[in-house]
This record gives C-alpha cells, structure tokens and sequence, in this order.
C-alpha cells in the first residue's frame, strides 16, 4: 500500500474539499400567467397559478404572508 511521504498540508486539504462546495443558483422560470420569476413545479407565489389554473387565490396568499 502506498503511503505519502510528506504531511498533506491544511491549505492543500481545504484546496480538495472546496471542489465539491460551489453554490448554484437557483433555477427560476418565467410564470405563464403573470411573467414573475417563479421556482419550476411550484405555485406561483405572485398570482397563486400552477399548469395554468388558478391554485391558491390572491386573498388566501396575503393573509399567508
């Protein structure tokens, strides 16, 4: 079994591991009913529609928020 010759140092360490910590965007769509950018699969959190019906009404959402 191969065993490294030197100590790995901790800036090398951490130069690894942050390979796999990037932070996305989310991905946003544009809502077919109001134009507002909106989460893909979500109810529109402006005018309360989803697949192109009317989900949550305008009073219900404001009360929520």
């Amino acid at each position: 079994m191969a065993v490294p010759k030197k100590k790995t140092t901790h800036r090398k360490q951490a130069q690894r591991r942050a390979q796999n910590f990037r932070l996305a965007a989310p991905t946003l769509v544009e809502c077919s009913q109001c134009g507002s950018p909106k989460l893909p699969h979500h109810v529109c959190p402006t005018c309360g529609y989803y697949a192109g019906r009317q989900v949550v009404s305008q009073e219900a959402a404001a009360a929520e928020s």
